[in-house]
């Protein structure tokens, strides 16, 4: 069977699946799955969990067949801002990341670790804690699973624009990793080559930048508001 065989409807997107506005197939949220879990590591930021999941007669077979085993990191989610100055730079602050043991040039960015704080404002609060600047207005830039094999953690990036600095006497006093952090302001456009050319590699940074060029090529007309509906963070469906 050809490709084109393969398929159904317009733009190519099978007759299983959901075509989004733009006519492209869309994500889609599946809670059905019958499943048992058991935490086997509570850790620091996020806990270990193994899954025994049943794939069988869900979603009309879309899932899969048999029963598996999967472990997967049980995350809280985070936020990031890309700040936006009127001379079109980004901010980058640069952090130690020991995973990878490197220094990461990165947004602004931050965990969803405050009971009930809503996403925009807990990316305002890590826009001060980090960049000790405020933002004017806020929008949703982009949002996306970080590592979808193997953890839950779902990612809203904001931009922030209309900026001012944090009043000396009101900036957060940062520690551990984050007292080595620097900053620096770097044309959207250099950002963009950097990312191309592999120097910068920060997943939301590499996200950030090339959403934020795209949407600035179409005029800024796409962004969501800032409150936009995030039904991929199970706290926010």
């Amino acid at each position: 069977m050809s490709a084109a065989g393969a398929v159904s409807g317009g733009a190519g997107v099978p007759a299983s699946a959901t075509a989004g506005a733009s006519g492209a197939p869309r994500d889609e949220l599946v809670t059905a799955a019958p499943r048992t879990s058991e935490v086997v590591h509570r850790g620091y930021v996020w806990d270990l969990v193994r899954d025994v999941v049943t794939l069988d007669g869900v979603e009309g077979g879309a899932l899969g067949s048999g029963t598996v085993t999967r472990e997967l990191l049980r995350h809280p989610g985070a936020v990031g801002v890309l700040a936006l100055d009127d001379d079109e730079r980004i901010l980058l602050v640069r952090q130690y990341r020991h995973p990878v043991e490197h220094l990461l040039w990165e947004l602004p960015a931050g965990l969803l670790d405050v009971a009930g704080e809503p996403p925009h404002l807990a990316a305002a609060r890590e826009l001060a804690e980090e960049a000790d600047l405020r933002a004017g207005s806020y929008y949703v830039l982009l949002d996306w699973f970080l590592s979808p094999g193997g953890s839950d953690e779902a990612f809203r990036l904001f931009l922030a624009r209309d900026l001012s600095p944090v009043p000396e006497s009101e900036r957060h006093r940062r520690t551990d990793e984050e007292a080595g952090m620097v900053s620096t302001w770097v044309p959207l456009e250099a950002a963009r080559d950097a990312v191309l050319a592999g120097d910068l590699n920060s997943p939301s940074l590499v996200a950030g930048v090339l959403a934020a060029w795209t949407a600035r090529e179409r005029g800024w007309s796409e962004l969501r508001a800032l409150d936009a509906p995030w039904p991929q963070h199970r706290a926010y469906r």
